[in-house]
């Protein structure tokens, strides 16, 4: 299928050139630690993956560096290292062996991988097409010869472009010579724009972190799993390790018997408004906790660590805004999920398997349908594999 590659004979020199280089990872350490600290991330907050209002939207703004800006001192970082450093791909790639044959056939979650790409598998992806998607997206991607270079359109909110483009660094380092190339739109905003009706005649390839049924927008996977920073969130590795850990602390029997719900209601989300109404142990057999970022970040995030939020034995996941980025930490606890009708499906939501992989819950009768999983769950102990 044709991604739309431009001519390599023409002379194209995008404006951010990203390429893989061994000391990026001790300056990447640093330069975190000043996005972290400049005024200019922490003027919005986001919260459990939802902005508490909708992602800016604005043109990705020129800013003039002094020394003395702590931004000066990580363009300077960038500048005299990273991206003057020579692209050296590893001096052996990966064993063929590990991959799978051709010849077999792929995976039953490769079906939805190829649901996202259909709209395109006819008359493949033009340079044309891309330049449309450019007006929904954040920043552009291409991948050519093993290089990875960025286009900035718009800021995105805190770090989600650095960690995004971090993850498809990691694509690059993991499997050298190995991505084939490519030119893609991404964009940062929580919620799908590219609807199917509306775009139906010509429909638009853009990369984002969530779709629907009615949108043609691509999932890619978000980039809290390569760290977010601002909610003291680790790289997905070190919290799926902390949270297992966490986890086997208690047996499912021994752990609390009522559903546990952590986040913030005040992200123009209906469902999360209604689940404040559940808040009652003996009435619901829920336990339901408002977020408040604020105060974590004052208190260290003591309150916050997702690897201690695995003590109840069932887990609510509820969406927000959009979809949300806690749904792959409520996952891994070990307690049965409870997710409510979801509208908005990841890279790998879709694959859940309802009654299997988690206990689906109405959006119409929140409080009642959580209560009866929990009682259902409480009487029947020996019809979930985690006890």
């Amino acid at each position: 299928m044709s991604m739309g590659l431009p001519s390599r004979t023409q002379s194209r020199r995008p404006s951010y050139l990203f390429t893989c280089a061994i000391p990026f990872s001790l300056f990447f350490l640093t330069i975190l630690l000043l996005y972290k600290v400049d005024n200019f991330l922490s003027q919005t907050g986001t919260v459990a993956g939802h902005n508490l209002e909708p992602t800016p939207w604005h043109l990705f703004p020129p800013k003039t560096f002094t020394e003395q800006t702590r931004y000066a001192r990580a363009s300077k970082i960038i500048q005299c290292s990273y991206l003057t450093c020579p692209y050296a791909a590893p001096n052996s790639t990966p064993d063929r062996a590990q991959f799978p044959d051709p010849t077999e056939t792929c995976p039953d979650f490769f079906s939805w991988i190829h649901r996202d790409l259909e709209p395109w598998a006819l008359t493949g992806i033009s340079l044309s097409d891309l330049e449309q998607a450019r007006n929904f997206a954040a920043f552009r991607v291409l991948i050519l010869d093993g290089k990875l270079y960025v286009d900035f359109y718009y800021a995105c909110v805190q770090s989600r472009a650095m960690f995004t483009v971090w993850g498809l660094l990691q694509l690059l380092r993991r499997y050298p010579g190995l991505v084939p190339d490519v030119d893609l739109m991404f964009d940062c905003m929580d919620k799908p724009t590219i609807n199917r009706t509306e775009h139906a005649s010509r429909p638009l390839p853009l990369f984002r972190y969530c779709t629907t049924a009615d949108h043609f927008d691509i999932p890619f996977p978000d980039w809290s799993f390569w760290g977010w920073p601002e909610t003291n969130i680790h790289p997905w590795d070190k919290e799926f390790g902390d949270i297992k850990q966490g986890s086997r602390a208690l047996s499912w029997r021994k752990k609390i018997p009522r559903a546990y719900w952590k986040g913030n209601p005040d992200v123009y989300s209906p469902i999360r408004t209604e689940l404040l109404t559940c808040n009652h142990s003996r009435k619901w057999g829920a336990q339901i906790m408002r977020q408040d970022w604020v105060e974590e970040a004052k208190a260290r995030y003591e309150q916050s660590k997702l690897s201690n939020q695995c003590k109840h034995r069932y887990k609510i996941y509820a969406e927000g805004y959009a979809w949300s980025v806690s749904l792959k930490y409520i996952l891994s606890c070990g307690s049965l999920a409870l997710i409510i009708s979801p509208q908005y499906e990841d890279f790998f939501s879709r694959g859940l398997i309802p009654k299997k992989n988690y206990w689906p819950v109405s959006s119409t009768n929140v409080c009642s349908s959580v209560k009866f999983a929990v009682d259902w769950g409480n009487v029947n102990p020996s019809k979930d594999t985690r006890s």
